[in-house]
């Protein structure tokens, strides 16, 4: 196991010990792929968009200053990535939302009961009806785990705002799954 800190791995990256990458990429490449798959809803394109990231970090590294958090540069650039994808990239593909539990997991989901994997996918499916900035404030915040000081720089706006823009979409989110589930 290797104690260094995500800063601390990225800082030698800077440095030049370009095998540091590699241990950045085993701690975040499956959440960076879950950020992507929750946005586009794409497998393929979203390991694409994984590795770009890591290229950026490569190509970039002189860019990081170390005086916040890798994380929050780290979504900056996913964000930026996400940007450059032409529109059309984005949506269409069906979701599977088991087979991305899968791939998220690296095996089979713990939750096998039917009536949870269909709340589960009921849940999805009324995210991926939101609007994409509140989807996208609601996968940071929930699914990415990132704290409202963390978001509010990735995305350039005061934690308040963060805050005020995560109780709208999970607002949204709870109107538009309460209506759906009625039908």
């Amino acid at each position: 196991m290797n104690a260094l800190t995500d800063n601390a791995l990225m800082l030698r990256v800077k440095a030049g010990d370009l095998d540091k990458m590699g241990l950045l990429f085993e701690r975040y490449n499956r959440p960076l792929f879950a950020f992507f798959y929750h946005m586009t809803h794409k497998k393929h394109v979203s390991e694409d968009l994984v590795q770009n990231v890591f290229y950026r970090m490569l190509k970039y590294r002189q860019a990081f200053r170390g005086d916040g958090e890798f994380r929050t540069w780290m979504y900056a650039l996913a964000r930026n990535v996400l940007h450059d994808l032409p529109k059309t990239d984005r949506r269409q593909e069906a979701t599977n939302w088991s087979e991305l539990a899968d791939e998220m997991d690296g095996g089979t989901p713990a939750d096998e009961h039917f009536d949870q994997q269909q709340q589960t996918e009921f849940l999805h499916r009324t995210l991926e009806a939101l609007a994409p900035e509140q989807r996208e404030i609601l996968i940071l915040s929930r699914f990415q785990e990132l704290k409202y000081e963390e978001i509010g720089r990735i995305l350039e706006i005061s934690e308040g705002a963060v805050k005020t823009r995560v109780h709208r979409a999970l607002a949204e989110l709870k109107k538009k799954f309460f209506t759906n589930e009625r039908r």
